[in-house]
């Protein structure tokens, strides 16, 4: 549990929230996160959420969570669920629809893509606050110079590439991105080897 004693007869207990009241962030109003954690209601215990709101080819950025495992539900639409295997070295790409889940374990890189209009899911985490490391605050803050010296890169390129990362992306693309605007170019085929790939707006098994 997240408190050690929980008075339930205090003044101060709460059951309910309403999530509206707690964006965590928002892109534009068809892509937003909304927040729950024991900041909203202190009887959750070891558990909290983000309500994920997204259109096609909007991506939860690549990012991890150091506290918690986190459990992906699809509400509706349908969106496909990507993790680096830190043992295997492997990319794996989890299609879900309406009433199905995806895993990710706790502190492994992982992002979300909507495949089609209207998605919505629910992120489930078992620690009282979920910690959001985000990949371009990752590269942003990370000095071209270091980047460039340790992957032997062009280190003005690097610069110029990363320029435009000023602030956590948490959905991307960002509306002003000048690349990838034609639904079904957001995501490259390549991106999913194994089990599925993007085309025009749909991921398709094979």
């Amino acid at each position: 549990m997240a408190v050690s004693y929980m008075d339930y007869s205090a003044p101060n207990v709460q059951f309910t929230y309403d999530l509206g009241n707690n964006p965590f962030f928002k892109k534009d109003e068809r892509n937003y996160i909304n927040g729950l954690s024991i900041n909203q209601v202190n009887t959750l215990g070891n558990i909290s959420m983000l309500d994920i709101y997204l259109s096609t080819g909007n991506v939860i950025e690549p990012h991890y969570h150091p506290n918690a495992s986190q459990l992906v539900y699809c509400i509706s639409g349908a969106a496909v669920v990507s993790l680096v295997n830190p043992f295997t070295k492997e990319l794996r790409n989890f299609p879900i629809q309406p009433g199905q889940v995806a895993n990710v374990p706790q502190a492994w890189w992982h992002y979300e893509i909507a495949t089609v209009d209207n998605t919505h899911l629910l992120a489930i985490f078992d620690a009282p606050i979920p910690e959001f490391i985000g990949g371009s605050d990752l590269l942003r803050l990370t000095p071209a110079s270091v980047l460039a010296h340790t992957y032997c890169l062009d280190e003005a390129k690097v610069k110029e590439t990363l320029a435009p990362i000023t602030k956590t992306v948490v959905i991307g693309p960002p509306n002003d991105c000048r690349y990838n605007r034609g639904q079904g170019r957001a995501i490259s085929p390549a991106a999913y080897p194994s089990q599925a790939y993007w085309h025009q707006g749909q991921v398709i098994q094979h």
